[in-house]
């Protein structure tokens, strides 16, 4: 059985586990579109980081784990071409109503258009709007500068507006500006 914490009183993996893998399961999810695959990805960011947990600064393992995931994922998602199956899925499978959309129709759409961003701008937005996280925490989970990350939220949400005034226009009904100001949220 795994100690909850080390003698040295580092972070043990079960407390970790605990801890972390519940945001973690979240960002995953956000990510990859697909629940499990995101249990998969925490299940293996777990794994990888475990050997490594008593030397880790017992704050920096939340970060750690983060960055994990997100690379992961990325992997995950170059490997499988995930990214356009779930696009073209989403696309085909939607049918305009002629009447303006409900919330949980605008939602999907903006779920849509963010899984079709390609994956680093995907993965700057998640982790700066839905995570919260900062921009030093954002680029340091992403591997990235901070002006990158700056760089791929401004591109991020460009793309994310046009998208979705695009599928507004192109649906019956739709009110443009509603739909093009939720891709702002």
């Amino acid at each position: 059985m795994i100690d909850a914490a080390d003698d040295d009183g580092g972070l043990g993996l079960e407390e970790a586990y605990h801890r972390y893998a519940p945001g973690l399961r979240r960002l995953a999810f956000f990510l990859t579109g697909d629940r499990e695959a995101a249990d998969d990805l925490v299940q293996d960011a777990f794994v990888r980081v475990a050997p490594h947990l008593p030397a880790l600064d017992p704050v920096a393992v939340g970060a750690y784990l983060r960055r994990a995931v997100v690379n992961l994922a990325r992997t995950h998602l170059r490997r499988r071409g995930m990214e356009r199956r779930l696009a073209s899925v989403f696309l085909r499978d939607r049918n305009p109503a002629d009447t303006a959309p409900s919330d949980a129709e605008r939602a999907q759409d903006l779920w849509t258009c963010l899984l079709r961003l390609p994956m680093r701008q995907r993965s700057a937005l998640v982790l700066r709007y839905y995570e919260d996280l900062g921009e030093a925490e954002t680029a340091s989970a992403m591997g990235c500068s901070r002006r990158a990350v700056n760089s791929l939220v401004s591109r991020g949400l460009r793309r994310l507006r046009a998208e979705m005034t695009q599928r507004v226009s192109s649906g019956a009904g739709r009110s443009t500006r509603s739909a093009a100001d939720e891709a702002g949220r």
